[in-house]
């Protein structure tokens, strides 16, 4: 998408035009812009005739003296059909009202007072769905915003106001449904504290406090806008990030949580104003960003994955433009843009139009390419390249696309200093592998392909001195394929032949005498024998050797042809159409090529000569005019360029016609790359590391050449292939090692990719690999990434929409850096597993995805005084969970009612007796209602509220317990099916067991002694007597008491178990699967929490202990991950922390995970408060006055499942995951670097492995 400015607007300098918004005013069809001029304190209205002129002069009117109208926007107040204006006056504090005639006239202002509030930003919407539109004003000076909400009649309510935040300083303001509960919220950018804040919308119309999310440090959001960016249903933001030059994108989760900013940086610009368009018609959400600076518009094209292309910049002319809106001036179906330029008083429309094209992309090679082949890596009918990297030792492998061009390259490690490569089927799979001759190292690598496009890890093999040259065939008949070298180091004079097993190795090398400096061969039948030669170019003695093969794979002996100075490459073919094999020599030292054509019986004529150009280096054979005679394109390393050579089907050639290339040309290849029939040629340029493709046209002609050159400083390290996006394009994943994040490159399908997304994997991560796996099971590709800084495996689950998202890390990080990953399900479960090497170290490990479960930052709610302890329950029948709190301070109960979304709203508060401690909840009158009970501690009694069913509750009722009740617990004791409770009496070291009459009445208390200062009790069935039994932890004692039931309401005197000190809190459950329930207490003096197993006969093993945090004073049972073992969650009262314990559903669990609290929690829950069918976490923060909420995630990461054994010294460095042995499981091959050889894992199919086989490379 493309824009020209069209007639800007000039309006007087004092005008200072400050705001823009369109609408047909006058009901012509054409679009109409209003203009809010601050410096002349009125609107203009400038009408549209259709061909994006305006109308010359404005219609204006007066918005009041001194009131400096900053914003202007478009609604329809009085339900009229007629667009009306509200108006921002920043000088007057208030809104002004225009009520449209539809005829392009309006009425006089009138006007809305914002109090004390100077209004600087305004928004219209429906936010109480009245269908009456309101406005929302963000307020200048008293950090809030205003809320007017509309009668539909023309006339507003008073300004409602909700405060944002000290130093705040909202400036923009967007509305949309965040969290999915069908009422509206409010979304503001708070530029002074770097935030967006989002209130909550309740069904009243009301909001909630402010819930804050990020927009990163120096940011200072000035605008605002929502949309649904990546298809998910759930709205997104974006924001102009005035302080970091930059916009922001927040996608956002559906529950009114949002991911962290995606950024993108709009260079020197300064972002003023973002709006949200289709401006490319491709039914994707772009962005349109106004700026400060030359180029003082940006166009961000979007995907519809919530990602976006790199910003398109264009210069109006002016420095500062400060509002932005998008609509169709001409009525094309083409966007258009119209700005308001505040600096040069203009108004600018600028028309959209398509292009058509791309914009050309360069893709990298290696260091110094000089080797490079062709041939189809991924089955897929295009053609492919192969690049050799003389000086990184790597092999680049390029995907092709039908129109000729290629994909990014993917890096695969060989030997030092690659100087030559062949592509063959080697291991008869019908795939295509690759082998290389490195000549640093004197080895051949050997790459066996998939047939996806990637390979597994090189096995090399030892050859002569400085391999320069290799050629592939047949030499010992035996069907399979063979390599001949030319061994091109200096006095080595000889070539080297490995003949293949068939199966993608080749046995010991053996040399044949040659001249002096072989530096290149090829191949063919030259005497008509059936058995295949050889012909090598000796480049220090100008001359070439023809060696007749006997059959067996050897050569015995040579024959010499002479030819031009310092041959560099030969090349096999019939030029003259007589069934005869031919070859042409590039001649280095003079320029020129010699052809000798055969008389096949191993005899060549004198070589005829023909000019090329400077350097010729290699060359490529082929049909490139259509006309069935054989041509020759010549790479010449000196000028740069190509020479084809046509040749006459006689053994003639015409004179030379040459192509530019890049610089120092010295590798060659041909294909029909866009599947035209017409061969079409890549090179490789030495000096700017880079492959040129020439695609072909008819008559033997080439186009200019499509360059790849090289790219930036990511440090990128590992690339894999896929269809991240379900588009059926292939897209790369990308590890930048150096900029700590994967990148993502979304393919087109042209061979051509957007522009790179990036994932951070976190500070210091270093990212060194990656491997894609369904690690979620929900049939989308999701990615593990080795971090080598962090030692850590780091997971991203995709969405199948090209968007991914980064789990939370878990646990300790590794004891050694992993190197490289592979994936695949070996237990057949439908979930992949990870294998992982690591760097300087032996073994394998095999890690399975686990759902650790993860809670969000808290948001708080405001309780009474001290808050101490809470209760949840449905109070009001509303069929979502609310909240009671005991506040020990304001002896106080406050009710907190839950809209199942997650959120809360302040509900009546209610008397309680002195320093209320613990309450519970229960149906204690049979009426379907629940009802309240409170332990009063510095007391004798507890209170009981009768609830109505609609939220309030009757005026207490008292019942004398003992002295001191500390906390309380329901059951049905005696058996006859109705509520009781037992309630801790810290002062009197006793329990009172308090029996229900059903009818909200209670009979008197039966006591049993406790320990010293009993502060906690839970009731539960130890005995497997289907009889509630009791539990207290004795606070001074450092033991708990259990008091086994006989089922009739009384008990057994107690039995105390030792615990660690200061037990503040006990509770219960099941934590090693063996149907008996156990106990687990928060030892507050210790900073554990103790597990005390159960026998089942209502005894129980000597306590376990889990370290937690500091002073642990409560704790909550639970399965937060939903692996169905309970889990613990403890609030730590020294640190203002909760840890969560994962359970294992043995009796251990996990090394917890911290989450920040407020300050001194005394009591921890867990409940599903928004219906998401995971537990949420609340807190009780004594210190605070407030209750924090927690909401619960999937979060998965990598745990280790078992580890392979490869041996010591082994240093495994690479894998390759298939099925060896045709049982339909995948089993792992990995190569030990070590100890030289590979391994191969045989996999059962059950997640386990047979012990390694090896086999030496």
């Amino acid at each position: 998408m493309n824009f020209a400015l069209v007639n800007p607007i000039q309006v007087e300098y004092n005008y200072r035009p400050q705001s823009v918004a369109v609408g047909d005013f006058n009901n012509d069809t054409w679009m109409d812009i209003v203009v809010a001029n601050r410096a002349t304190n009125n609107i203009a209205v400038f009408f549209g005739y259709g061909n994006a002129g305006l109308s010359p002069t404005a219609v204006t009117y007066s918005t009041g003296t001194n009131s400096t109208p900053c914003m202007v926007a478009v609604g329809d107040f009085n339900n009229d059909n007629q667009l009306d204006l509200a108006v921002a006056n920043y000088g007057v504090n208030n809104v002004g009202i225009f009520l449209g005639a539809g005829n392009g006239a309006f009425g006089s202002q009138s006007t809305l007072s914002t109090g004390s509030s100077r209004p600087l930003w305004i928004y219209v919407a429906d936010l109480n769905n009245d269908k009456a539109q309101d406005i929302i004003v963000a307020n200048y000076g008293t950090q809030s915003i205003s809320i007017l909400y509309g009668d539909g009649k023309g006339k507003f309510s008073n300004a409602m106001t909700y405060f944002t935040g000290y130093d705040s300083i909202p400036m923009g303001i967007t509305v949309g449904d965040f969290n999915n509960d069908k009422h509206m919220d409010i979304a503001i950018a708070n530029s002074g504290t770097n935030n967006v804040g989002i209130l909550f919308g309740n069904e009243n119309g009301t909001f909630i406090t402010q819930n804050i999310f990020s927009t990163g440090y120096g940011s200072h959001p000035y605008s605002i806008a929502t949309h649904d960016f990546n298809g998910d249903n759930f709205l997104d933001i974006v924001v102009a990030n005035h302080g970091t030059h930059s916009v922001g994108v927040l996608l956002g989760n559906g529950n009114g949580s949002f991911s962290h900013s995606t950024i993108y940086s709009i260079g020197n610009s300064i972002p003023i104003a973002v709006v949200i368009g289709d401006m490319n018609n491709d039914n994707y959400m772009d962005l349109v960003v106004t700026n400060n600076g030359t180029n003082d518009i940006a166009v961000l094209i979007g995907y519809g994955n919530g990602s976006f292309r790199s910003p398109t910049m264009y210069s109006t002319g002016s420095l500062s433009s400060v509002s932005v809106a998008i609509t169709d001036f001409n009525n094309d179906v083409i966007p258009d843009i119209v700005v308001i330029h505040n600096e040069t008083n203009a108004i600018g429309i600028l028309l959209g139009y398509s292009k058509g094209f791309l914009n050309q992309i360069q893709y990298s090679t290696g260091t110094n390419p000089a080797a490079v082949g062709v041939g189809y890596f991924n089955n897929d009918t295009q053609l492919d390249m192969v690049v050799g990297n003389y000086v990184d030792n790597t092999i680049s492998v390029r995907l092709g696309y039908a129109d000729g061009s290629f994909g990014n390259e993917t890096i695969i490690p060989v030997g030092s200093a690659p100087q030559a490569l062949v592509v063959g089927d080697f291991n008869n799979d019908t795939h295509l592998d690759i082998i290389v001759a490195n000549s640093g190292d004197n080895t051949t690598s050997v790459l066996l392909g998939y047939g996806t496009g990637s390979f597994g890890s090189q096995m090399t093999y030892a050859t002569g001195l400085g391999p320069s040259s290799i050629a592939i065939g047949d030499f010992n008949n035996d069907t399979h394929l063979d390599l001949v070298i030319a061994n091109g180091f200096q006095h080595a004079n000889n070539i080297s032949v490995l003949l293949g097993q068939g199966d993608g190795t080749f046995g010991i090398v053996m040399l044949y005498a040659a001249g002096n400096g072989p530096w290149a061969l090829d191949v063919g039948d030259f005497n008509n024998d059936t058995i295949l030669d050889v012909v090598v170019v000796n480049s220090w003695d100008s001359n070439v050797g023809i060696l007749l093969g006997i059959g067996d794979g050897s050569f015995p002996n040579q024959t010499t042809y002479l030819t031009g100075n310092g041959p560099q490459a030969v090349v096999v073919g019939d030029f003259n159409n007589d069934g005869k094999l031919d070859f042409v020599v590039a001649n280095r030292g003079d320029n020129s090529v010699s052809v000798f054509l055969g008389y096949g019986n191993g005899s060549f004529t004198d070589q005829m000569m023909y000019s090329v150009g400077s350097a010729p280096n290699a060359i490529v054979v082929g049909n490139f005019s259509k006309d069935a005679y054989l041509d020759i394109v010549v790479a010449n390393q000196g000028n740069n360029d190509v020479s084809l050579l046509l040749g006459f089907g006689n053994g003639s050639f015409a004179t030379q016609t040459t192509y530019s290339t890049g610089l120092a040309p010295n590798a060659i290849a041909a294909g029909d790359f866009n599947n035209d029939s017409l061969l079409d040629v890549v090179v490789g340029n030495l000096d700017n590391n880079s492959v040129s493709v020439l695609l072909h046209f008819v008559g033997g002609d080439l186009t200019s050449e499509t360059t790849y050159a090289s790219g930036g400083g990511s440090d990128l390290k590992y690339v894999i292939a896929g269809d991240f996006n379900n588009d059926t394009h292939q897209d790369l994943i990308v590890a930048n090692y150096g900029t700590n994040n994967i990148g993502v490159l979304l393919g087109n399908g042209t061979g051509t990719f957007a522009n790179q997304i990036n994932f951070t994997t976190g500070p210091n991560s270093h990212p060194v690999s990656i491997a894609a796996g369904d690690f979620n099971k929900d049939g989308q590709t999701d990615l593990a990434v080795a971090n080598y800084g962090t030692k850590y495996i780091g997971m991203v689950l995709g969405n199948g929409k090209g968007w991914f998202t980064s789990q939370v890390v878990y646990g300790d990080s590794m004891d050694f850096a992993p190197l490289v990953l592979a994936a695949g399900d070996f237990n057949n479960d439908g979930q992949a597993e990870v294998a992982v090497a690591y760097d300087d170290s032996d073994n394998v490990d095999v890690f399975v995805a686990f759902d650790t479960g993860f809670f969000s930052s808290q948001k708080t709610y405001p309780t009474g005084r001290s808050p101490w302890s809470l209760a949840m329950g449905d109070f009001n029948n509303d069929n979502q969970l609310d909240i009671v709190v005991v506040n020990n301070n304001d002896d106080s109960i406050s009710i907190l009612f839950g809209y199942g979304n997650g959120s809360f709203e302040t509900g009546p508060t209610y008397a309680t007796g002195p320093g209320p401690s613990s309450v519970v909840v229960g149906d204690f009158n049979n009426n379907t209602q629940l009802d309240i009970i409170v332990a009063n501690m510095n007391s004798y009694a507890v209170l009981v509220y009768l609830g109505y069913g609609n939220g309030s509750f009757a005026d207490p009722i008292g019942l004398l317990t003992g002295a001191g009740p500390s906390s309380i617990v329901v059951g049905d004791f005696d058996n006859d099916k109705l509520l009781d409770f037992a309630v801790a009496n810290f002062y009197a070291n006793n329990i009172s067991v308090v029996f229900g009459t059903g009818q909200g009445q209670f009979y008197a208390p039966e006591t049993y002694a406790t320990g010293s200062w009993p502060t906690a009790i839970a009731a539960g069935d130890f005995n497997n007597d289907t009889r509630l039994d009791i539990v207290v932890a004795n606070n001074n004692d450092a033991n708990i008491s259990v008091l086994l039931g006989y089922g009739n309401g009384y008990f057994s005197d107690q039995v105390t178990y030792p615990t660690g000190t200061l037990p503040a809190f006990v509770a219960l459950g099941d934590f090693n699967n063996d149907n008996r329930l156990d106990i687990v207490v928060a030892n507050s003096g210790d900073g554990n929490i103790g597990l005390l197993l159960g026998q089942g006969d209502g005894t129980f093993a000597n306590q376990t202990t889990f370290i937690v945090g500091n002073s642990p004073e409560a704790l909550a049972v639970g399965d937060v991950n939903n692996d169905n073992q309970l889990d613990i969650v403890v609030a730590n009262t020294g640190d203002n922390t909760a840890s969560v314990l994962l359970g294992l559903g043995n009796g251990d669990f996990r090394k917890p995970a911290v989450y920040s609290t407020g300050f001194l929690p005394y009591f921890v829950g867990l409940a599903d408060f928004n219906n998401d069918k995971r537990l949420d976490m609340i807190v009780v923060n004594y210190r605070d006055n407030r209750v924090s909420i927690l909401l619960g995630y999937a979060n998965l990461a990598f745990v280790k499942q078992m580890t392979l054994i490869t041996g010591n010294g082994s240093q495994p460095k690479s894998f390759a995951i298939a099925d060896f042995n045709k049982d339909n499981q995948l089993d792992i091959a990995v190569t030990n670097s070590g100890t030289n050889n590979m391994g191969i894992f045989l996999s059962y199919g059950n997640g386990s492995f047979a012990l390694q086989k090896t086999y030496a490379t």
